[in-house]
């Protein structure tokens, strides 16, 4: 969980970066002259983008709730920014795919450590397919000693909308938290659910040293700046 001053202040610069963006589009509607970048170009056809705040931190399934409005009733992706996954294939295109077999709720899944499994939600299923499993429980970041598996909940889902009416009904639990993992089992008791073990590296930049790993590796592929880069990165090794 990002600190919350940083979160507000990291969702500020968001905010200013979008309305930077809106700014320079509305000139270029009244300026002709104005020159739009290519990446400029490509955000505005990608998508209508709408937000909403989360102004206190109140869990997962609190977030999620939020943007129920803007869902209406139909499936939606969840995308967490704390998990970044490199693969050919997007993540959630590979989930979606999945979707589209079983028309059911499907999550992101991946093997951790078994002494890691108390930091994420963990699945019990039976696989029915390559890297597809039929989710028979799920709990919240169980004890090692208690945990059906180590099969970790990933940041990326996809969820139909009746997961806003088991959210109502979900209770707040520690930090008067509302899990989604816990709103979940409660869709499980309508509906099947499946945990896709997707094809990908993972990075989990909401820990310090993953963030630097995904920053190292990402900056080491860069074209534009990986010589100089890797030059700077072997000065430091030296020095060790």
């Amino acid at each position: 969980m990002i600190n919350e001053t940083i979160y507000n202040r990291l969702g500020r610069c968001f905010i200013c970066l979008l309305n930077k963006i809106v700014k320079i589009k509305q000139t270029k509607i009244e300026n002709k002259k104005i020159i739009e970048s290519p990446l400029l170009i490509i955000v505005f056809s990608l998508a209508n983008i709408n937000y909403i705040r989360q102004k206190e931190p109140k869990g997962l399934g609190h977030a999620i709730y939020k943007a129920k409005a803007f869902v209406g009733n139909e499936p939606f992706a969840v995308l967490l920014g704390d998990d970044i996954v490199r693969s050919k294939e997007p993540c959630i295109g590979q989930m979606i795919k999945q979707y589209e077999k079983t028309l059911s709720s499907v999550i992101g899944i991946k093997e951790v450590e078994p002494m890691e499994v108390s930091s994420y939600g963990i699945i019990d299923g039976k696989i029915v397919q390559d890297r597809l499993y039929k989710i028979k429980t799920m709990v919240e970041k169980p004890n090692p000693e208690n945990a059906p598996t180590n099969l970790a909940v990933i940041g990326r889902y996809i969820i139909n909308p009746e997961i806003f009416e088991c959210i109502e009904r979900t209770k707040p639990g520690k930090n008067n938290e509302i899990q989604l993992t816990d709103a979940l089992a409660l869709l499980l008791e309508k509906q099947s659910i499946y945990g896709y073990e997707f094809v990908g590296k993972r990075y989990d930049v909401g820990n310090k040293v993953g963030y630097l790993k995904a920053t190292v590796e990402f900056a080491l592929e860069m074209e534009e700046i990986k010589d100089e880069f890797a030059k700077y990165c072997r000065t430091l090794i030296d020095k060790l």
